[in-house]
């Protein structure tokens, strides 16, 4: 199964921390999508977007590239992190269903968020994402992309 993960991860790099946790494992091609602004995403079965939580969604380099390169009728997968639990995907979920793609599965964990007044108290989510959200990151990708 060749597989691919777009990401964007930014202020304490929690997103990149389980993304490179699954790199060590599996057989993934990582893109930055603030470094690769076009790829061809054809060639491969299943792919994956990957970012933080910002302003309670998805970065909009990582939706801007799905609008721009996610190829039709492909299986998709998301993770994300974020500082306090919630519905983050919405936005990236139209783009998969607007190019007939079929999502597989999210994962979602905490990270360490000092954003806005979160800053004020030394952020939230601190220690995160821990040893258990590492183990559970590369669990669901074991179980919805390499089954």
């Amino acid at each position: 199964m060749k597989a691919v993960i777009v990401y964007y991860s930014r202020h304490h790099g929690n997103t990149k921390k389980l993304l490179d946790a699954i790199k060590d494992l599996y057989d993934v091609k990582l893109i930055n999508a603030v470094e690769c602004k076009e790829e061809d995403l054809s060639d491969y079965d299943v792919i994956g977007f990957a970012s933080g939580t910002y302003f309670g969604r998805f970065s909009e380099k990582v939706m801007e590239f799905a609008r721009n390169n996610l190829p039709g009728k492909k299986q998709v997968f998301l993770i994300n992190t974020y500082g306090v639990k919630g519905y983050y995907t919405k936005g990236i979920e139209q783009i998969i269903k607007k190019k007939s793609c079929q999502l597989i599965g999210t994962y979602g964990c905490k990270g360490f968020d000092t954003f806005g007044p979160f800053k004020l108290i030394g952020g939230i989510a601190k220690g995160h994402p821990n040893e258990s959200d590492v183990k559970g990151a590369i669990e669901f990708f074991r179980k919805n992309v390499e089954k």
